[in-house]
């Protein structure tokens, strides 16, 4: 693990949205603009192609031209992270190639999906992407949709590859994202997911975040981000509250990805409708974007004042 730089992985990377026109096709323009917001806003990184991108509802063409754009843009400015996980291996291990092609910083990837699988099985696909490339591998934790649970022993095995800097940890329990900081060791990323719990992840070991709601309220991640290293705990404790006022309001809308879309709409940002299955907000859902939004403006200027 020496031979790579994990300050670069280390603080607030926004989970990038998936970008598309008025006819559903990838929109590279709205990828372009999208990312040069985020880094206008300060944020460290982007985690390109995971679940905030819709990246199992894209063709591997489609993924590849979203990282191509966003490497366009601010490759060499901000730590890119590709999130290359596809059903199968051979799309993964494509997916990863062509990460590492492009410049991309790491890639990181979920276990295969809809077959129940063995750990082994698990191992083989991963160790499949990790050993296609030179790039830094973070495996990516979230058994509540992939239905796999990675155990603290198989990430120890998987920890002493040394392209495997870290594991993005989407699970609930922020006792299991201690448990995976200890058995990772002190030179393993621990990367809190549930954007809710931010600070108590933080406060447990992990070393910063990936998350889907930041890229709606980015200022508001980095003013937590901010006070959590100022060792101001009170302060990042009432922003956390904030933080979470406003995920509870956007889990009410018909989809999270089509309320968030619907908020970055309101912040000059048009980057169209989730993919079905994913649902977009409806006209009846206007006045409560509206109202989120006004709120949402009021927090940030607070944080920026």
């Amino acid at each position: 693990m020496g031979k790579h730089d994990l300050d670069k992985f280390r603080g607030v990377i926004v989970a990038f949205y998936g970008c598309y026109d008025n006819k559903g096709d990838i929109n590279p323009t709205a990828v372009r603009e999208l990312a040069r917001f985020y880094k206008n806003a300060g944020v460290k990184g982007l985690y390109v192609g995971g679940s905030s991108g819709e990246g199992m509802l894209q063709s591997a063409a489609e993924r590849k031209l979203v990282l191509e754009a966003v490497m366009q843009e601010v490759g060499g400015d901000m730590t890119i992270i590709a999130h290359v996980g596809a059903p199968s291996t051979r799309e993964s291990v494509e997916l990863a190639i062509h990460a590492e092609s492009v410049g991309a910083d790491a890639v990181s990837a979920v276990p295969s999906i809809y077959y129940r699988l063995s750990p082994d099985s698990v191992e083989r696909h991963w160790r499949a992407m990790i050993d296609s490339t030179s790039l830094p591998f973070i495996i990516y934790h979230i058994p509540q949709l992939t239905g796999f649970h990675l155990s603290t022993d198989m990430l120890k095995k998987l920890a002493a590859h040394e392209n495997v800097i870290g594991v993005k940890i989407s699970s609930e329990s922020t006792y299991e994202l201690q448990q995976f900081k200890e058995a990772g060791g002190s030179d393993f990323l621990v990367l809190n997911g549930p954007d809710e719990q931010y600070l108590a992840g933080r406060s447990v070991g992990a070393d910063g975040g990936i998350g889907g709601t930041y890229g709606v309220m980015p200022e508001l991640f980095l003013k937590l981000e901010q006070c959590i290293r100022d060792h101001s705990f009170e302060e990042a404790r009432q922003w956390q509250y904030k933080i979470n006022e406003v995920i509870t309001a956007l889990l009410k809308f018909p989809s999270l990805y089509g309320g968030c879309k619907a908020l970055l709409k309101l912040r000059g940002l048009e980057i169209g409708e989730p993919r079905l299955p994913l649902l977009p907000v409806t006209e009846q859902n206007q006045d409560a974007v509206n109202a989120l939004h006004e709120k949402l403006m009021g927090y940030i200027a607070q944080a920026q004042a």
